[in-house]
């Protein structure tokens, strides 16, 4: 992963400067924390690395520039990043479409309430399920 060489040490700096555990990082991703930990793994061969989804989470809740956990300055850059799914040129103004993409994503994002009842309703039964899907009319 060419823009990731340095990710498991920044992202290291960024959960100890914000006092976070692996696990508040697994909750912010929407992963479990063995999957941080390997992110954070020092040996190249055991390390994974995140997808763009969750590297725009840990973007998006740490308050950290996308460039800031991307090794974008090395030698012979043609100014275009290229990640599954993203691609911006340097010369983009990444803050406003990051700015953009959290006000899409706070659009369609669960309120506390809402995600205590999701919660709640994957725990019950299969027939509370379908009582409470019967109350909704569906």
């Amino acid at each position: 992963m060419r823009y990731l060489q340095t990710f498991h040490r920044r992202l290291r700096q960024i959960r100890e400067t914000g006092h976070l555990s692996r696990e508040d990082v697994a909750t912010m991703c929407g992963v479990d924390e063995a999957r941080v930990s390997s992110w954070e793994m020092t040996d190249v061969r055991q390390r994974s690395y995140p997808g763009v989804t969750e590297l725009l989470d840990l973007c998006l809740r740490t308050d950290t520039p996308l460039e800031h956990l991307l090794d974008l300055d090395a030698d012979g850059e043609t100014g275009q990043l290229q990640l599954p799914g993203l691609a911006f040129s340097n010369s983009d103004d990444l803050g406003v479409a990051l700015a953009e993409l959290e006000k899409e994503l706070n659009r369609v994002q669960l309120s506390e309430e809402e995600t205590e009842l999701l919660r709640r309703f994957r725990k019950a039964s299969d027939e509370n399920r379908r009582m409470i899907l019967q109350i909704l009319g569906r």
